[in-house]
């Protein structure tokens, strides 16, 4: 049942926005038309009502797995009132793409190689790993070879996380739930690798965050 139609504050995100906009904008295509772009965990629904306006040539695909934030997804999505955004689906990104059941006649099960992009900003480090490892693995079958999945989010590097407030926010996270936690870059690209997709770069942003883009390169090959 959907909730009712009313915007969400998110701090953070009206904070991440405009940088995460930046490196957007140096990798996704302005101009060739029927580009497809699919958001895993869209929260409240505000990044993708400020991004659409910027691509009008992508259509853009929210999602969530708690489908009581549809409400604020669509009342962003009416606000920004640009015909590229899509409406929100449920999506529950730990289980295979060919298991997904909507209401809004998206068929995944027809939908292998179909996105030019896939968008997760925020979703890792607040769920269990199997929710990060579902994303490469459902990447690697929506995406077209050569597209793009890019991940926000604060990470840690082959073990290391800094500065402080970042070591302190995972204690934190994991006394929530032992299930969270902030990823290793590392241990990331052992499960993108495995799905036929490599890491191709990375951004640090403000507030001790990384942007991370992935290009899928094979058919669920390993890249060395």
């Amino acid at each position: 049942m959907m909730s009712h139609i009313r915007k969400l504050a998110n701090p953070a995100g009206e904070r991440n926005k405009q940088p995460i906009l930046e490196v957007l904008s140096k990798f996704l295509d302005k101009t060739q038309p029927g580009k497809k772009l699919l958001e895993i965990s869209s929260g409240v629904g505000l990044h993708t009502a400020f991004f659409a306006p910027h691509f009008p040539n992508i259509v853009f695909q929210p999602s969530e797995y708690d489908t009581s934030l549809f409400g604020s997804i669509d009342a962003y999505r009416m606000e920004a009132n640009v015909p590229n955004l899509q409406s929100p689906i449920a999506i529950d990104i730990s289980r295979p793409c060919t298991d997904w059941d909507n209401d809004h006649n998206v068929n995944f099960n027809s939908s292998a190689e179909s996105f030019d992009y896939m968008l997760n900003i925020n979703m890792m480090h607040i769920s269990p790993f199997e929710c990060s490892e579902g994303l490469f693995w459902n990447a690697s079958r929506l995406l077209k070879k050569g597209g793009l999945l890019i991940t926000y989010g604060p990470y840690a590097v082959d073990g290391k996380l800094t500065p402080e407030s970042n070591v302190q926010f995972d204690i934190s996270l994991k006394q929530r739930n032992p299930l969270w936690g902030i990823r290793d870059i590392s241990a990331l690209k052992k499960i993108s690798s495995a799905n036929g997709i490599a890491s191709k770069q990375i951004f640090d942003l403000p507030a001790n965050n990384k942007c991370l883009i992935w290009e899928k390169v094979a058919d669920g090959s390993v890249i060395e």
